[in-house]
């Protein structure tokens, strides 16, 4: 639903465009630039004598309209890549029930000693502590040697 209606704005969005761009090339300039080249008195023809004002005001619009489709495209496409498709949402559950959930070492109270800094505790779990086979990383004694 959401692609179908950013691609209806961009096709309004590209027809807005494309009548600025003819706007602005039929507007008269004080030189008689581009404007000649559609016939001097066409568009006075078409729009009777206040071509310029008219001309002026749908330029105006036309670029208020341009401005507002561009700030709700940006939107719509913010949200778009937001979005994840149904491949996406398969990755994304398989990649989450492939990865392990981590090891923890369970945590007992008790003080293993005091830190150096301040008098803040550090409290260790009773394996970690004893270097027993439920730790993870074996802990490195007193005398620098590591228990296991």
């Amino acid at each position: 639903m959401l692609s179908l209606t950013i691609t209806f704005l961009l096709a309004i969005h590209v027809v807005v465009s494309l009548l600025i761009i003819l706007l602005v090339l039929m507007q008269r300039p004080k030189s008689e630039g581009l404007g000649a080249a559609f016939g001097g008195g066409m568009t006075e023809n078409l729009f009777g004598a206040q071509t310029t004002n008219v001309l002026a005001g749908a330029t105006r619009w036309l670029g208020g309209i341009f401005f507002l489709l561009t700030l709700i495209l940006s939107i719509l496409y913010a949200k778009e890549s937001t979005q994840h498709s149904s491949i996406q949402a398969n990755l994304l559950k398989q990649a989450a029930a492939a990865t392990p959930a981590p090891l923890v070492a369970p945590v007992t109270t008790g003080s293993a000693g005091t830190s150096p800094v301040g008098n803040a505790h550090l409290s260790l779990g009773a394996s970690a502590a004893t270097g027993t086979a439920g730790s993870l990383l074996p802990v490195p004694a007193l005398d620098g040697s590591s228990a296991h």
